[in-house]
């Protein structure tokens, strides 16, 4: 073994000449995602007599242009298993919570879609006007069970449009390996209108922290579950069951980890 004394600097600045390229990469992709999130709201606003088809692909562009800013700056990769699950037809899946990438790439991920999220981005300037243009499902998360109404209400309206319905069952962004009860409002949705669920897991918070601007590099790993099937089902099981398979599925996932690039 070398243990000469000019190994351990060396070795320890290359380090610490990667953790700055890493972190230089975090700032300016950061910085890119504010300045092109107001202007993409903005020219869907300008565009909103055009189809939600052609609104749907703007936002899917924008999206696919981060995720390239993201491998490019950051050396952040992902890769998706399970795609084959999907099944024919438009339906509702319930994503794993955890970090803002998956407010992204599910644009991606996913065929024409629509979301149910907060009121409150609504009133964000640009940004609200851009989202409301794209048909969300937007609800007040302290609303009880009028929020869960309008999540069955215009949820059906959006499947009978042929849109997705992206769900975050935990309402939040959990920290790294943790959850809460799932929400019901996705369960009585596919009990409602005979839709099933699409259950999404995926390891984002190692490499995008729910908390923090740096990214580190690796492949984030998504993971589409089998479909869930409400049928005779009460919702409350069927919900119960998802939940198993996607913090299961999470908890693997963090486990093998994702490794650098």
């Amino acid at each position: 073994m070398n243990t000469s004394p000019g190994v351990q600097p060396r070795a320890w600045d290359a380090s610490r000449a990667r953790r700055f390229v890493q972190f230089v990469g975090s700032l300016v992709f950061t910085f890119l995602l504010f300045l092109t999130t107001p202007v993409w709201g903005l020219a869907i606003t300008l565009m909103f007599f055009l189809p939600h088809r052609a609104h749907f692909q703007m936002a899917r562009a924008w999206a696919g242009l981060l995720m390239w800013l993201l491998k490019v700056l950051c050396r952040l990769e992902y890769v998706v298993e399970g795609r084959e699950r999907l099944p024919a037809g438009n339906h509702i899946t319930l994503w794993k919570h955890s970090s803002s990438w998956e407010t992204i790439s599910q644009m991606v991920i996913f065929p024409r879609q629509c979301w149910v999220l907060k009121h409150e981005l609504m009133y964000v300037p640009l940004v609200g006007w851009g989202l409301k243009v794209l048909k969300p499902i937007a609800v007040d998360r302290g609303a009880g069970h009028a929020a869960v109404n309008q999540v069955i209400e215009q949820g059906r309206q959006r499947l009978a449009d042929g849109l997705w319905v992206i769900i975050f069952p935990e309402g939040t962004r959990m920290p790294l390996g943790q959850t809460r009860k799932y929400g019901i409002s996705g369960a009585l949705l596919a009990k409602e209108t005979g839709h099933v669920i699409v259950p999404v897991a995926h390891n984002a918070a190692q490499f995008w922290p729910r908390r923090g601007l740096m990214k580190k590099p690796g492949c984030i790993r998504v993971v589409i579950g089998p479909p869930f099937e409400a049928g005779d089902l009460d919702p409350r099981e069927v919900n119960a069951r998802v939940q198993e398979w996607v913090e299961t599925t999470v908890a693997r996932l963090i486990a093998e980890g994702g490794g650098e690039t």
